[in-house]
């Protein structure tokens, strides 16, 4: 989701957004030490962005109150 969809949502939405996108980070890294390898790579990186995204609209909630 985009930052701008993301400022709609609660902020006990975001943080369950949070903590389900760091499980899937997570499950990729151990995938990762697994196997050696992963099916998209990039994966990790797009989970990595999206858990800062969720912060940084939390914390900028959290500042305007």
């Amino acid at each position: 989701m985009k930052a701008h969809e993301l400022r709609d949502l609660s902020t006990a939405e975001l943080e369950a957004r949070i903590k389900d996108e760091t499980a899937a980070l997570q499950n990729l890294s151990f995938s990762k030490s697994v196997t050696g390898q992963l099916e998209n790579p990039a994966r990790i990186k797009n989970h990595r962005r999206e858990i800062a995204r969720l912060k940084t609209v939390i914390n900028e909630k959290r500042s305007a109150e």
